[in-house]
């Protein structure tokens, strides 16, 4: 695919965030919308029947359970003693294969030397802990000076399904490159705006204070039917307990973390029933969330092979890009590193998984610390 050709359009104002802080780049000047390049759509046939396929609906409820933790028990058990030792067997033979990226620290130091680091972060669970209300994922002061230090030494970027804005909201710094709804909706800083113009096809803003930056949306075309859908699942999830429907622009999340596993079929069934009616939408499955996307040939992989071939930083021996995720949706960006051979993928996560990724850290406690370590091996090489 060539990565030179989707079309952008005007990202909506940022509102005033949660954290009480407010972008150095928005809200921009209004640019004209265009189309989308069709060449990136890809065509899935659908069959568009009045009876739902029971197939599909007990694939997507198989989905929705695999790809969920399981729940926490509120009542005594004899055995979890057993099953916590069950678990940190398996654990430890699973980093046999995916070793921690702290005690192989020197190991990434030895590939990184004389090379150019990028860092690509997720954000959920990697830089904040998983929480049951998706609105209160904040990340701590100490992550997020963490993540400021490290954009200081090297360029990087926060790449996750949430909208744009929502994690600029939760993260508040003006240093970084955002990717929102898996990469759909990235924005550079402004002092990256120099950088990312070289991109045709990016569309150069300006905000109130004169400062610059660049926007790239690969979807735009499909905001209206994007809002549409969301409204619908709004209103046809509403009399589930726990369930919550999230606007991430280009995609749809709908949420069921707080939902008796009684209830997934009903969600599933009632999200299919939504979803067959627009061929041009397709289903991922995240940590207890349904996601609605725009069937393109988009992900974070190729957020990531964007920025770096916009930042100059692709198809160069010089360059070691890290990505750290916590989600199924970062595997495509773990895959698109491993295949290229360049770079490394860290999978954060505390019990063993399939995964593309090289490295692993526990939970969002070992990436700071990761991250505190790139920043000192960075200062002591000046």
């Amino acid at each position: 695919m060539d990565l030179k050709t989707p079309v952008l359009a005007d990202p909506a104002p940022i509102k005033k965030s949660r954290l009480s802080m407010h972008s150095s780049i928005l809200p921009y000047s209004p640019q004209p919308q265009r189309a989308l390049f069709t060449g990136m759509l890809l065509s899935i046939p659908r069959k568009k029947t009045g009876v739902l396929d029971d197939v599909r609906i007990t694939a997507w409820l198989d989905a929705m359970k695999s790809s969920s933790p399981p729940p926490k028990k509120f009542t005594y058990d004899a055995n979890a003693e057993q099953d916590s030792s069950d678990v940190d067997v398996r654990y430890r033979a699973w980093m046999l294969n995916y070793p921690s990226a702290l005690s192989s620290f020197g190991k990434i130091l030895h590939f990184a030397k004389g090379k150019r680091l990028a860092l690509f972060l997720d954000y959920d669970g990697t830089l904040s802990p998983i929480v049951d209300n998706p609105d209160l994922a904040f990340m701590s002061d100490d992550m997020r000076s963490a993540v400021k230090d490290v954009a200081k030494m090297f360029p990087t970027a926060i790449i996750s399904g949430r909208s744009r804005d929502k994690v600029y909201e939760f993260v508040g710094l003006s240093e970084l490159y955002y990717a929102g709804s898996h990469g759909m909706d990235i924005v550079s800083p402004a002092n990256g705006s120099a950088v990312l113009n070289g991109h045709p096809n990016c569309v150069k803003l300006t905000d109130n204070q004169g400062k610059e930056a660049v926007l790239f949306q690969p979807a735009s075309e499909f905001l209206p039917i994007i809002e549409e859908v969301y409204k619908s699942l709004v209103e046809t999830t509403k009399d589930i307990a726990g369930a919550t429907v999230e606007n991430n622009k280009f995609c749809v999340s709908v949420h069921y973390r707080n939902v008796e596993e009684d209830y997934w079929k009903i969600i599933a069934l009632r999200v299919a029933g939504i979803l067959k009616e627009y061929p041009n939408l397709k289903l991922t499955h995240g940590r207890k969330v349904l996601e609605v996307r725009p069937v393109i040939d988009w992900n974070k992989g190729k957020a990531v092979e964007f920025l770096l071939d916009s930042l100059g930083l692709s198809n160069s021996d010089d360059v070691l890009p890290i990505y750290v995720g916590d989600d199924r949706t970062d595997e495509d960006a773990f895959k698109f590193l491993r295949e290229k051979n360049q770079g490394y993928g860290i999978l954060v996560s505390s019990i063993p998984k399939e995964t593309h990724a090289f490295y692993s850290l526990k939970d969002p406690s070992e990436v700071m610390e990761f991250l505190k370590a790139l920043v000192t091996w960075k200062l002591s090489s000046l």
